[in-house]
């Protein structure tokens, strides 16, 4: 993997180039945290693509889910690009950047107080983001040095310490602005990698149809029909990784930062060609482990159980060449290191931000709360570090909770505080415990294999709790409702 090495080493000095590049148009906090609001279609919508797809997708999920559910994965695909990337541009972006600008908010937790006059609604949203984002940045990191370790050579601990280094250096400098423009870069090298992954291997056997054929068959032949999954199990995880992404805050940061609003019929449809260009790629070749694979030859450990995580490092390293497979390796990284720096920057601001007051130098007039979130930038990236690298039993339990507790929290009070005027303070203190309570409690009830359907119940809970709360509660004052939705 000389070649590998070498595109890696080029990467990264371009990624370090960025972010001092970016530093010098880093002046006050709204720099930092969303580039001055000042990103066009292009950048925005692929931020939020890189954002959505990391190392996950590619290995893990690509793997599990394209071995056991076959073609049937592609559903998944489908709802990833129509419903998390199109439908939440649409959905979402014109309201949340209006809405943001009104209350002058920049934060998850900052709009939710502003929205429904909310004092201690702040603090506690803040919280939630900091306990679990940061253990599923921690994830990421993991997933992405065992990537490197098993398939490219690279020790865990290098692996860690390298992607942990480079993404500090332009996250810290640059801020979100430096953010968007390396994502804009990994995003082109994601999508180009995924076409000429899946071009490739289609070409192997036939062709992209005929593969699928071949897929169905082998599927039918592997995987028992006791052992397939059900409708609901399939329903619940296009849900949870769809419309899921819709109460995630380093999700929603990408729409507070675009231009204006011109920008967002394009950026909907730029991101949902992205979405269905990496996620039929991601899923597709995780499907077609049923053409190269025969379960004498899918990866097994001692005790016989299949590693879903090495279906898919296996499958590329034995039938792609090498300066392709090095491409891989750079699509694989983009994806990880753009959702890294997007949960890093929104962990550090629920501190930096929504708990530390805005600081200015009297002498200076420099504002010290962009010190602030560099400095907590790389504390959260040295603690995500050790996370990572100790396995500490209570932040397994967390990553594993995060999505469905982050989005079951903050999506019911965030989406209807956009279109709602009638939803309450006590509504959205309601809908957010909700959502949090309901998911940590599914977790345990049903297991984490029932993960999915956990976070999909979690999410839907708390839209009928507000609406419910709401109707017997007190509306938020009509000053603050006139504010809020003035423009809307």
């Amino acid at each position: 993997m000389n070649i590998g090495i070498i595109f890696l080493i080029i990467f990264l000095a371009l990624m370090t180039g960025i972010g001092i590049w970016g530093m010098k148009k880093t002046k006050t906090l709204g720099d930092f945290f969303l580039g001055g609001r000042t990103l066009g279609p292009w950048v925005s919508a692929v931020a939020y693509g890189t954002s959505y797809f990391s190392a996950v997708i590619f290995i893990g999920f690509a793997g599990t889910q394209g071995w056991q559910f076959g073609i049937s994965a592609l559903w998944i695909a489908a709802g990833n690009a129509v419903i998390g990337a199109g439908a939440a541009w649409l959905v979402l972006a014109r309201r949340t950047r209006r809405m943001t600008q009104n209350l002058e908010t920049m934060t998850m937790p900052e709009f939710l107080q502003e929205r429904y006059g909310a004092r201690h609604l702040k603090p506690i949203a803040a919280s939630i983001i900091f306990f679990f984002l940061l253990p599923y940045s921690a994830s990421v990191f993991k997933g992405l040095g065992h990537l490197f370790e098993k398939v490219f050579g690279i020790p865990y601990d290098v692996a860690l310490l390298v992607m942990i280094a480079f993404t500090g250096v332009y996250l810290i400098l640059g801020g979100y602005f430096a953010i968007a423009i390396t994502d804009f870069i990994q995003g082109i090298i994601m999508f180009a990698g995924a076409a000429l992954m899946i071009g490739v291997l289609s070409g192997q056997r036939g062709g992209y149809f005929e593969m699928v054929r071949n897929a169905v068959e082998g599927f039918n032949l592997h995987i028992p029909p006791e052992n397939r999954p059900s409708a609901l199990t399939i329903i619940s995880l296009v849900f949870m990784t769809s419309f899921g992404t819709w109460g995630l805050p380093q999700m929603t940061q990408k729409f507070y930062a675009i231009r204006n609003e011109k920008v967002i019929n394009k950026a909907a449809i730029v991101t949902t060609i992205f979405a269905l260009m990496i996620g039929f790629a991601a899923y597709s070749t995780g499907a077609f482990s049923h053409i190269f694979f025969d379960l004498a030859t899918v990866p097994r450990n001692e005790a016989g159980a299949i590693l879903y995580d090495l279906i898919i490092p296996t499958l590329l390293t034995e039938r792609l060449p090498e300066l392709l497979l090095a491409l891989i390796l750079l699509l694989v990284l983009s994806a990880s290191m753009s959702t890294l720096s997007s949960l890093v920057l929104v962990s550090s601001s629920s501190i930096a931000i929504d708990l530390y007051p805005s600081k200015v130098d009297v002498k200076t007039g420099k504002d010290r709360s962009v010190a602030m979130m560099r400095f907590l930038s790389a504390i959260f990236i040295v603690i995500s570090y050790f996370i990572s690298r100790f396995q500490i039993g209570i932040i397994v339990y967390l990553m594993s909770l995060s999505w469905g507790v982050v989005s079951g929290a903050f999506a019911a009070p965030y989406v209807l505080g956009l279109y709602s005027k009638r939803v309450t303070k006590a509504g959205a203190y309601a809908g957010l415990f909700t959502g949090m309570a309901v998911m940590i409690a599914l977790f345990f009830i049903l297991g984490s294999g029932s993960s999915p359907l956990a976070a999909t119940i979690s999410i839907i809970a708390p839209f009928i709790v507000v609406i419910a709360v709401s109707a017997f509660t007190k509306p938020p004052a009509k000053e603050l409702l006139e504010k809020a939705f003035d423009g809307v």
